[in-house]
């Protein structure tokens, strides 16, 4: 059983004491629990029960529930919870900006029993009298319920890659082959509904076999076989379909359900049998596309022109910039870090720790910068020729300000601007405070422009040609955030930040070691967008980054001077 699993039960019996109105100070425990077993750097299956008792939070109890976890997959005091605990009720604590102490009152005073029973009383305006709410509430609820309907069976690319590596191994290991990702899965979509393969074996029973002797079946929901192959539901209720081909006909098919609409749409001679994707984009007088950019944008018009983009790859990226150390709200010490980002290879590790306005995440206070950048000196020269470049995550405040003074900001190397507090803004409060920021001579990079969550939070609006214009007129860069559930900018605006002359950083975000991995998603939807190395700032080398720090400081100084 993995941390996060652990965490996850230790949170739901957390939510659910208090949903009761159990002991508080225990409900607090499993709380304090979950979020530092989520933390942890080594795996809690591998860890005896006299080391759990050790860890801080966990103690001779919860380390007893880790072990029944561990042991039998499940925790009798959270099922005996579960069961006095109608599934309905469990669905709206889930929601977003609810919580176990308003469903309390839902449940317990409105007599609410689910999500649709709660969607029809805010209809009703029955929440608006109820206490701790109010119509402000009552309409966040209905665009949280409104939120989570619409992205119902949606998965985030890097649960949906993972899950599906594993499978093509095992299907290879039993010489189902050959075989590929198709769909979404192949055009590396960052939100997809199922997982897509394309194959030329005929016999079903093969694949079927492989499928329940794995386990990866969820037995309860119905296998479907016809002419284009077989559907089936996996664990975590993920469809799961595989096109069964003719063998002449394979790169046809691997074509064909590989584009979206828009793409096959441009798209007129498709030979049969063809050999390869190469054949059917030569015979329409076009070089290969990647299968990334295949969405139905501007791939093809680019591809007739000859003009399509060289994408950018893992290994054009130099250094590593924006991420976090136990300075802040990270995992690991700034040695580790920046350690490790050395050992995967890289010539530079930028740290951006929180700033002080940030103190739910520990923000460094000004004396804490003084004393980290003594220690990042020590560190460059023990690890030189390597480079840990002084950079902060500096919360834009609400009125577009910078959180640290100027004689702070100077002594950084670059500046990550990013909005993390009041994100419920209308967009021409967003696209003010996001500017102001952007004016400001010590912004490098603007970080997560809209602050989205993918699947959970939509962000605030933003419009993206003003803030890329803004960007463009200031010298700043512009981060696409790494982390899977962020991967923000949107891919779809790089081509116009290109065409501006914006660069894009694409940043991991990393609060541990085991982060910095993340810049692989960062790539995939970097390709999409059609980014290359020369428009990526940390494509660039240690010295010709540090010069472009340099320089676009004293430009926008001189700017404002003039």
């Amino acid at each position: 059983m993995l941390n996060r699993e652990i965490g996850k039960f230790f949170k739901l019996t957390a939510d659910l004491l208090e949903l009761h109105g159990e002991n508080p100070f225990k409900s607090k425990s499993y709380a304090n629990a979950a979020f530092r077993i989520e933390k942890l750097d080594r795996p809690l299956s591998e860890t005896s029960e006299e080391e759990l008792q050790s860890i801080d939070g966990i103690g001779k109890s919860l380390a007893l529930k880790i072990q029944e976890l561990k042991e039998t997959g499940s925790m009798s005091e959270l099922n005996a919870l579960l069961e006095k605990t109608p599934k309905g009720v469990i669905d709206i604590m889930k929601i977003k900006g609810i919580g176990a102490k308003k469903t309390a009152i839902i449940w317990n005073a409105l007599g609410i029993e689910s999500v649709t029973e709660l969607l029809y009383a805010c209809n009703e305006n029955r929440l608006i009298e109820a206490k701790g709410f109010g119509e402000k509430t009552q309409k966040a609820i209905i665009d949280a319920i409104s939120f989570a309907s619409l992205h119902a069976g949606k998965f985030h690319y890097a649960l949906i890659e993972q899950i599906a590596s594993q499978l093509l191994e095992g299907l290879v290991k039993k010489n189902i082959q050959p075989i590929s990702f198709t769909g979404d899965l192949r055009r590396k979509a960052e939100i997809l509904d199922k997982i897509e393969f394309i194959s030329t074996i005929t016999n079903k029973n093969k694949i079927l076999d492989f499928f329940k002797s794995a386990e990866y079946i969820d037995p309860e929901k119905k296998i479907i076989e016809d002419e284009t192959g077989i559907k089936l539901t996996l664990v975590k209720d993920i469809p799961f379909h595989i096109y069964l081909s003719k063998e002449e006909e394979y790169a046809q098919q691997l074509f064909m359900t590989t584009g979206n609409e828009e793409h096959l749409k441009h798209i007129s001679d498709i030979p049969q049998h063809a050999v390869s994707e190469e054949e059917i984009y030569a015979c329409n007088h076009m070089p290969f596309i990647e299968p990334e950019m295949r969405e139905g944008l501007n791939e093809v018009e680019l591809a007739q022109k000859n003009a399509l983009p060289v994408l950018i790859e893992n290994s054009d990226l130099k250094g590593i910039l924006h991420n976090h150390s136990n300075y802040s709200d990270g995992l690991h010490s700034l040695r580790q870090m920046a350690s490790y980002c050395k050992e995967l290879g890289y010539e530079y590790f930028g740290i951006c720790d929180h700033s002080q306005a940030a103190f739910y995440a520990n923000g460094l206070k000004p004396n804490r910068v003084i004393e980290q950048h003594h220690e990042i000196d020590a560190l460059n020269q023990e690890l030189f020729p390597f480079k840990i470049l002084k950079g902060i995550e500096s919360d834009i405040l609400s009125d577009g300000s910078l959180d640290y003074t100027d004689d702070i900001l100077t002594k950084f190397d670059f500046v990550v601007a990013s909005i993390h507090s009041n994100l419920k803004m209308p967009i021409e409060k967003a696209n003010a405070r996001l500017i102001k920021a952007i004016e400001n001579p010590f912004t490098s990079i603007l970080g997560h422009p809209t602050g989205r969550l993918l699947l959970a939070r939509a962000g605030y609006p933003i419009d993206h040609k003003k803030i890329i214009d803004a960007c463009a007129e200031h010298h700043v860069a512009i981060e696409l955030n790494a982390h899977p559930y962020r991967l923000d900018l949107d891919w779809r605006w790089i081509q116009y930040a290109v065409s501006k002359e914006v660069k894009i950083s694409i940043n991991p975000d990393a609060h541990q070691m085991k982060g910095f991995h993340d810049m692989h998603y960062g790539v995939c939807v970097a390709r999409k967008g059609g980014l290359q190395a020369s428009s990526t700032l940390n494509a660039l080398g240690l010295n010709e980054i540090s010069k472009y720090f340099s320089e676009t400081r004293n430009k926008k100084i001189k700017n404002i001077l003039i």
